[in-house]
């Protein structure tokens, strides 16, 4: 019987000895148009063994790069992707600079400067537009939910166009939608009130009447 300690270290343990395993059956095959047939399958399996990576941006790319990790950065096949390097693949990602929230916009929320980043990204037409203004009426709930009052649509405006840096075109920018939560909440509030209300009458006439038949007796 082999032990796994005994077996070569897997580079990539989350894929499993299986897929190691074809990995280096594909480095021994004889042409490269082999290597390529299989290389393509050995992809389509992994992805199959991690379906958690289909979520992932640019998984396809990831996939390969997997790949030629498992090939200990030694397979001729000709991907879809270029290679990287074992610099490159050591080389800790850089962390997104986003602009700071401070002050009045810090309730927004890094998503929200994400998505007026993609905004700007994107070429005039309908769907810019309509970006902008899932984006403008996402910050009018966000204001209420967290000031607990209304706002004007005019200061979201501005708050956008400072926080888009001027960068973006808001002068399509439709009516924007009531918060929801901001006056459910109030209707709520009300609504408990007079509900405190009817209870405090009811637990008053009740007494009243408990004293009136004390006394009639």
């Amino acid at each position: 019987m082999e032990y796994n300690t005994n077996r070569p270290q897997l580079h990539m343990p989350e894929y499993g000895r299986i897929i190691q395993q074809l990995v280096e059956r594909c480095k021994e095959l004889a042409t490269k148009e082999e290597r390529n047939e299989m290389a393509v399958a050995i992809v389509d399996f992994m992805g199959q063994r991690n379906p958690q990576l289909r979520d992932e941006e640019n998984y396809k790319h990831k996939l390969w790069d997997h790949l030629f990790i498992l090939s200990n950065y030694d397979l001729d096949v000709d991907s879809p992707y270029p290679f990287p390097t074992v610099e490159e693949l050591n080389e800790k990602p850089k962390k997104m600079e986003y602009p700071k929230l401070q002050g009045d916009f810090k309730f927004y929320g890094k998503s929200i400067l994400q998505l007026i980043e993609k905004a700007i990204e994107l070429e005039a037409g309908d769907e810019k537009d309509a970006l902008i203004q899932v984006i403008a009426n996402n910050m009018k709930k966000s204001y209420n939910v967290y000031n607990k009052e209304h706002v004007q649509d005019e200061v979201i405006f501005r708050h956008l166009k400072d926080l888009s840096e001027n960068r973006l075109d808001l002068t399509g920018l439709d009516s924007l939608e009531k918060s929801k939560i901001y006056y459910a909440s109030g209707r709520t509030n009300k609504n408990n009130g007079r509900t405190n209300q009817n209870q405090a009458q009811n637990s008053q006439n009740k007494r009243r009447n408990f004293h009136n038949n004390k006394n009639r007796k």
